[in-house]
């Protein structure tokens, strides 16, 4: 099957998973892992799974919700898992294609126009001040070992030290040796 397209295919996946109210963390962690080994074997038609090396990369600890998930995945229709109950042979997992054809990819998110050069309608959203965080926002508070960044005698710094280069990037610097 060499016609998958990494892209497209990964934007279709997730379409379906943000359409999937039944998905948990779980369940696309392990997704993503079994695509990774796809990709991994030149996008063949069927390929083969250990589950140690699965569960190991897919942060999935346990064996219940390995089997639960993989098991769901194929019910759900996001792939095919023919268990093996062989250890040495490796159950046989086939992934089908998410938008993975050679035009482009529809809009898997309706409503938002990304391609538009208008400007959007909504600002960025900033959340309101309550005045008990207007009151609090001056206030240092009671630390423990609070360090004052004020100069004693309120002075200002000398000329000297507010311009001196700390880090010492006006040197020329040999980048051929090592640090």
């Amino acid at each position: 099957m060499a016609d998958v397209n990494y892209i497209s295919h990964l934007n279709g996946a997730f379409g379906k998973f943000a359409k999937d109210s039944r998905l948990h963390s779980s369940h696309v962690s392990l997704y993503m892992t079994l695509f990774h080994f796809w990709n991994a074997s030149y996008f063949r038609e069927e390929f083969y799974i250990n589950r140690a090396e699965v569960m190991q990369l897919s942060k999935i600890g346990s064996t219940s919700t390995y089997h639960r998930c993989i098991k769901q995945l194929h019910h759900w229709g996001y792939i095919h898992y023919q268990p093996s109950h062989n250890p040495l042979k490796g159950s046989k997992v086939k992934l089908f294609n998410f938008g993975t054809s050679t035009e482009q990819v529809a809009d898997i998110y309706p409503g938002h126009n990304r391609t538009s050069s208008e400007q959007p309608l909504k600002g960025i959203y900033k959340p309101r001040q309550t005045t008990k965080q207007i009151k609090n926002n001056g206030s240092t508070g009671n630390f423990k070992g609070n360090i004052s960044f004020e100069l004693p005698n309120k002075e200002k710094p000398d000329r000297a030290d507010r311009f001196r280069d700390n880090l010492k990037t006006r040197e020329q610097k040999d980048y051929a040796e090592p640090l």
